[in-house]
Formats: structure tokens, sequence, C-alpha cells
């Protein structure tokens, strides 16, 4: 996976409880057909084509053994994250046994993995139907086409039935309390309306669409009695509205400020008379509240600070609240209590008069991050997954009763020795608009410097590098013998509002800039070899990799884009009609033409002849978010100004590779690309 991006494993978990609009860091490679880099010439550099399997590949050469092999074990390191707990006492993961991620049971901590779905599309996303039967909803797509479906998964008979309908893309799912609901969201090709979709999950027949409207609505959780869904329409990174749905009269209301507000999450207390989620009304950051639907009444129930409060989850009882605030890339959860304090007069029934929360408290874990926050159902356990810079990602739970925490799975990595894994350091480099300095995590060797540098950059945009365990980092610096950075820089998420906006539309070089500005502070240190640069990066993060070659040739050794956009006004015509209208209040709308001008004017695709280094290309033929297109139009408008490409494109992937023989071929066609480029010092 790309470095320092958020497990894979959890983007499925997202398609059934939140939308995920970011780049999730999945990523592809191989290796064969020998041939080398050359020097740009005005003439096109041949072309050396060979398929492998559903992969095609342009200008790779064949990997030595020993490369193959030291790789091997890098590639083999596991990750497995919480999905959902059991009725008998176990829980759910996700994790990868062979050549995808699978659904697995692990009865008790640390025990055996018991595999329980076999499917050649990764899985995930699995959440236990309320009540104790123990079947599970699952989700997945086709070939990484993104449009998902669901199936329950039934204990008893050990099999799967499709509750979607075919051709459509569902996410969002959301169980009632008891189980005998479930709604969610579902697109369609060509279309930027979403339908709500409500069904009997023993009934696949009995869907019923009760809403549809464009924009990107999505469930966010089915009221306690049945009758109304809380719904969100996601706007922008920065703008978000909530409703309540009534499902029966199909009335929708609002419960949202008419302001350019964002919310996240959101879910109905015990009782139904209020919601909780997260806000940044009137603040930088984001925080939790609760709002009573009666009154409108808006209490604030998390501390003031200066970081986003995120993953706020209720439990089931309503005496817990959970919560995560991210601190410079670094999880901190909480549990909070919730008190009630009743009157009750001479004769009548007892009045609620006051709601209490106390005072946070820290859970004891080792730094890194955490994600998939659930409840158990009794309300006294919280499961999760948690990933150290020095530790995959592993399932864990947390007793709030004797606040214990239990590590239920520990995955496996390679055979590698887990001293050798290095941590990052936290640095802030200065940036063109001084005083504003941009946040970066840095890895280095453990031997002497001047390293080589490969500066990995995150997709999104509105997305945050944080420092999880990364194989494919730890393979860099200890075998390749590169310093590794990680910019989060403007327009990432998780410094505010303001941050996060100030690369939206005519500001969208300025994040561009961010990288020049880290190259001028790579060129003051001694131990990092300034000549011996590589940017890498994909989808958002792949267009960046293209924007500084266009600007920083001179000044790099060569780039890695992938799945990334060459040109906006391309890709926002061509990307999937669900999502367009989203991308555009992120990247300006092509149809304005002082916009579209601006556009092409910074298209890495029209500055193409400024790249003079070496470009590696790689891309997932099915990609509903950045088209094949994309990547065919920059290859060829580099290749015909003489300078050296590298391309491969998998025909069975979409939005970054999720098979592993696909992504260990292409952490082995990296590692020959990088060898090439830094050469031998």
């Amino acid at each position: 996976m790309l470095a320092l991006t958020t497990m894979s494993n959890n983007h499925m978990r997202r398609i059934l409880t939140t939308k995920a609009h970011s780049f999730i860091g999945i990523t592809i490679g191989l290796a064969l057909v020998a041939t080398s880099l050359v020097p740009a010439s005005s003439a096109a550099p041949a072309v050396e084509t060979r398929s492998v399997g559903q992969l095609r590949l342009q200008n790779i050469p064949t990997t030595p053994p020993a490369v193959r092999d030291r790789l091997t074990q890098y590639s083999n390191t596991r990750s497995a994250s919480f999905q959902s707990f059991t009725p008998q006492g176990g829980i759910l993961i996700s994790t990868r046994f062979g050549e995808t991620a699978q659904i697995h049971e692990v009865r008790q901590p640390l025990s055996a993995r018991s595999q329980l779905t076999f499917y050649s599309e990764p899985v995930g996303g699995a959440q236990v139907r309320p009540g104790n039967s123990g079947n599970f909803l699952f989700v997945k797509d086709q070939g990484g086409d993104e449009f998902y479906q669901g199936y329950m998964f039934n204990r008893a008979t050990g099999r799967a039935s499709q509750l979607t309908e075919p051709g459509t893309r569902n996410e969002g799912f959301t169980f009632s309390r008891n189980g005998q609901q479930l709604a969610w969201t579902v697109s369609r090709k060509g279309s930027n309306q979403r339908e709500i979709v409500i069904a009997n999950p023993d009934q696949p027949n009995s869907r019923k669409v009760i809403f549809s409207r464009s924009g990107a609505w999505g469930v966010l959780d089915i009221s306690p009695d049945g009758q109304q869904l809380l719904l969100g329409e996601y706007i922008s990174a920065t703008q978000s509205k909530r409703a309540i749905l009534n499902i029966n009269s199909g009335q929708l209301t609002p419960i949202s400020p008419k302001l350019q507000v964002s919310y996240d999450g959101g879910e109905f207390s015990a009782d139904g008379q209020s919601v909780y989620l997260l806000t940044d009304e009137g603040s930088e950051f984001t925080y939790g509240i609760r709002i009573d639907l009666g009154t409108d009444n808006r209490i604030r129930i998390t501390p003031k600070q200066d970081w986003d409060v995120e993953g706020i989850s209720v439990a089931p009882n309503d005496r817990s609240i959970a919560y995560q605030v991210n601190e410079d890339g670094i999880s901190k959860l909480y549990t909070q209590s919730i008190g009630r304090i009743y009157t009750k007069p001479d004769g009548r029934a007892a009045r609620l008069v006051q709601i209490v929360y106390g005072e946070p408290r820290l859970v004891p874990l080792p730094i890194g991050t955490v994600g998939g926050i659930t409840w158990h159902p009794d309300s006294t356990q919280l499961g999760f997954s948690l990933s150290t810079a020095k530790a995959p990602g592993d399932a864990f739970t947390f007793d709030l009763d004797d606040r214990k925490l239990t590590r239920w799975t520990e995955s496996e990595i390679g055979g590698l020795n887990p001293r050798s894994f290095v941590e990052p350091t936290l640095i802030r480099y200065p940036t063109f608009d001084k005083p504003r300095t941009i946040p970066a995590f840095l890895y280095k060797p453990k031997k002497r410097g001047p390293y080589p540098v490969i500066i990995n950059i995150h997709g999104g945009p509105e997305a945050q590098s944080r420092p999880g365990f990364s194989a494919t980092t730890q393979y860099w610096v200890n075998e390749l013998g590169a310093a590794v950075i990680v910019p989060n820089v403007r327009g990432s998420s998780g410094y505010g509002k303001t941050y996060l906006d100030l690369d939206n539309g005519f500001k969208r070089e300025d994040s561009v800039k961010d990288i020049g500005a880290l190259l001028d502070w790579i060129a003051t240190q001694p131990d990092l070899d300034k000549n011996r640069v590589v940017v890498y990066g994909g989808s958002y993060g792949g267009y960046m990799v293209l924007a500084s070659l266009t600007n920083y040739s001179d000044r790099l050794a060569g780039g890695i884009d992938i799945v990334g956009i060459s040109n906006f006004t391309t890709f926002l015509q061509n990307t999937q009609s669900y999502r367009r209208d989203l991308r555009r209040v992120e990247y300006g709308d092509e149809r304005d033409p002082a916009m579209q001008a601006y556009q092409q004017k910074i298209s890495p695709l029209n500055n193409a002849a400024k790249i003079s280094k070496p470009l590696f290309v790689i891309q997932g033929a099915n990609d509903p978010r950045v088209p094949q297109s994309e990547a065919e139009q920059i290859v060829a408008k580099v290749r015909s100004n003489g300078s050296p490409v590298w391309y491969m494109l998998a025909l069975d992937e979409g939005h970054g590779f999720a098979k592993k023989s696909n992504r260990d071929a292409q952490r082995e066609a990296e590692t020959l690309f990088f060898q090439k480029v830094f050469g031998d010092r």
C-alpha cells in the first residue's frame, strides 16, 4: 500500500458506514520485459510491450531473483482490520491469506483465524446483523470497478445471497436496531441521482426506493423505532448537510443550519430524540455535538482543542460515547460517560432535566492510528483497528469496566526483524507564503547518508498521510537506503478547514509550490541528496507527481504516477457521473470558461514538454474515478517528446491494485525504477 495511508481493509468498511471520497492507497505493480531507461531525445523512444496475465507492460525490465526474493518478505506482511462483534463472543476481521482480503472469524484473543469468504475479488465491510444468528453483511465489487454489491452471509448454511441490484453502486449499508430493516444508497451509471433504498434483509426482492435526489446523499442511521432515517448530503470537504427522512411519508426535515458547515457521521440516541455527530460549526476544527430534534438545541459534548475530533460513536445503551482525536496524524482514543438527571414530582412520571457528560478518559494505546470504532451490543467493549509505524494493523478490543486493552490478532511480518523498522520524525518545513509551514513525516535509514529521497504524496486531496505501518516504506528505507518524506501539503485534512481550502480552484498550483519548497528544504539537509529525489503518488497524488515534474524536472530524478490526473478538464468529463459534481467543488467547474482556461494552463498534459526526467505510469483499466484515458494521454504525450516512460496497465483492477500478485509485481518494477534513476553511489 502507499505509505502512511489508511489501511485498505478499512475502505470496504467505510462503504458500509460513511462516504469515502479520497484515494485509498492500494497500488499496483509488475515486472518483466527487458529494456532500460534511455536519455531523452527528439525522437520518441522505442516501446517494448508484453502481456503477463492481466497485466500489460511497456518498457519494464525483468526482475532479478534477488530483488524478488527480498521483496517477497515485505509483501507478505499482513494486517487485520476489526469488522464486527459476533453473538458467540468472537469477532470478524478482514485479512489476506491468499490473493485478496477476505472475512475471517476469530473466536478468542490471539486464537486461530477461520476464513469464511472465498472470492477472487476482495471482500470487506463485514457487519453482523443485529440478533443472535451471527449472519453478516459484506460487500465486494468486480475488478476494482467500485460498483459494490451487498451480500448476506448465512452462518447456518455457509451461503451468501445478493441483496442489491446488479449493475448498481451500493454503499452506506445500515441495519435497524432489531435487524429487521436494512437501508443503503444506490448510484447508477450515467446519473448523479442517489436513491435511498430500504429492504428486509431476509427478502432481497423487498427493496423499495423511498428517496431519490441529485447530490451525494447517504444513510447514516435508522431511528430506534424504525420510522426515520438520518441522512447526510456531502457537498465538499468543508460543507455537508443532515436531515431526517420519514420512511412512511417521505417527508424530509433538515436539521442543518443555513451555513457552510461540515458534518461527519451521525447516530440517533437510544430514545430517538437526539442525534450525535461531528461538526466544525463556528470552529476551525471538528468537535462532537448532540442535537435535540424537538428543540434544535445544540450541545457541545467534547472539549475544545485545536485538533479534529473524528470517529464519534455512541454506546447502544446511550450511557457512553467513544471518539478519537487526530493530533498531528496520531490517534488519541477517548471514552466519556453520559449521565441523566431526572425529577419526579409527587404523583407524576419522572422527567428528564439534564444530560451530563463526564470527563474524557484516554484509552491507553501505543502511538499510531485507530480506525473502525465499534461498540459491542452490550455497551461494555469497544472494537477497533490499530496500526503503528513499526507494526501492521491489528484488531483490538477495550473493556470499559476494567480499562483493559486486548489484542485479538498478531499479523505476520514476513519473517522480518521488527527492530529493523524505522519510525518517522514529524518535521515542518517553510513554504513560499511564510510564515506558513508544511507538516511532513520523515523516515531515514539507520546507516549514514547522504540518502536518495522518495517524496510520497497522498491522494484526496482532502486526505492526510498518517504514521501507520507501511511495508513499502520500510522496504524503501531498509533495502533501497532511501529517505522517505511524506508531506501533508495544503489541502490536506487534519489541520483545520482554512488549511483544507488553500488549494481549491484557482489556488491549485499553490500545493505544487509546497513540493518546490520541500525541494528547497531537502537541499539544505546534509544527509539528503538533492540530486537524487523521486516524487511518488496516487490519484491526486499522481497529479502532484506530474505537476512536480512539469515545474521542477531540473531538480528531480524521476517520478511514479499511480492512477493520476493528467488534465482536470478531461478528468471531470470522463470520471463517473455520480462523483463529478463533488470533484468540481474541489478542482473547479470545467464548464466555466475561465476555470477551464486555468485548468488547461496548469495541465500536466499541456506542459508535458517540460518533463525531461524518467516517468513511470501505473493504471487500472476499470478505474471509475480517474479513467484509463488520463494515463494513456500522458504516456503518449511524454513519449512523443522523447522522454523515457515505463507504463503498466492491469485489466482486472480499478483505482489502485487490490490483488496481491499485481501489487507484488508493481513493487518489483518500482524497485527497478528507483535503482535506475538513483544509480549506484
